[in-house]
């Protein structure tokens, strides 16, 4: 079997580093080729407020995540990534994409990005199974995807089961760290809504669709119909990573 390609898409800054380096060190456990790509090929930083200080001992990353991360950082792809606005430029040539999450409101260069919205118009049908096209997100990072609207004005999940980030972690992190850290936990700021209500109403049937957990166990969710799967937050990383590399063998077997 040909080596699986991933490209994770990143705002230049912001991402948390967990949902991002733990699923790195998976995917490159796992023989995959990685490759990054950015808004003009600035190479991206992950969210220093989860890497550095009484912010990342309290509520970031561990030190099993911080040393993965300043491993990937050194890797040659994500010094030199890929532009989203070079001409030419297209999804179709990754069998992966990777859409890594965090609050800081960085992130919102690739989840209001109409460029990153059409190349995603171009590539979700192709994760349509049988196919050897996937999709892989946690937290913010779904948003990217659901606020990917076809001309019809549906997300293109509408007919998609996914899970995000529940508005009780949400809640609970802004709320108990506003004093502190203001509006850090509202990316898009205060009174803003939820990222699980974003999600959830881009779905044809919510009820049905939406899937969760408010446990701290690793959780995760793959579709049926399409080969895409979602995770909700940090503590999802290892296993998004694992299942994602299943997801990905068993799409490129069948397709």
């Amino acid at each position: 079997m040909a080596t699986q390609t991933v490209l994770f898409v990143m705002a230049d800054y912001g991402h948390d580093p967990t949902e991002t380096a733990v699923p790195y060190m998976a995917f490159k456990e796992a023989n995959m080729q990685v490759s990054f790509v950015t808004e003009k090929g600035k190479s991206p930083e992950c969210d220093a407020k989860m890497l550095t200080g009484w912010t990342q001992k309290l509520l970031g990353a561990n030190q099993e995540a911080c040393n993965a991360y300043q491993k990937m950082r050194e890797d040659e792809a994500i010094q030199k990534p890929l532009s989203w606005t070079v001409d030419g430029f297209s999804f179709d040539q990754f069998d992966l994409l990777f859409f890594p999450g965090g609050h800081e409101n960085g992130v919102r260069q690739v989840v209001d990005s109409s460029v990153v919205h059409n190349l995603l118009l171009d590539y979700f049908p192709k994760t349509r199974k049988p196919s050897n096209k996937s999709i892989a997100a946690i937290c913010h990072g779904v948003l990217a995807v659901s606020e990917t609207l076809m001309p019809d004005g549906k997300s293109i999940l509408h007919d998609v089961t996914t899970t995000t980030l529940p508005t009780a972690f949400e809640g609970t992190a802004y709320w108990g760290t506003r004093l502190f850290l203001g509006d850090y936990y509202k990316t898009y700021g205060a009174g803003s809504e939820s990222v699980e209500t974003s999600v959830k109403k881009r779905l044809d049937n919510p009820l049905q669709q939406y899937r969760y957990s408010l446990g701290t166990s690793p959780f995760v969710v793959q579709d049926e119909n399409y080969n895409y799967i979602s995770g909700r937050f940090p503590a999802d990383a290892a296993l998004l990573g694992q299942e994602t590399i299943k997801l990905v063998k068993e799409a490129c077997r069948a397709a």
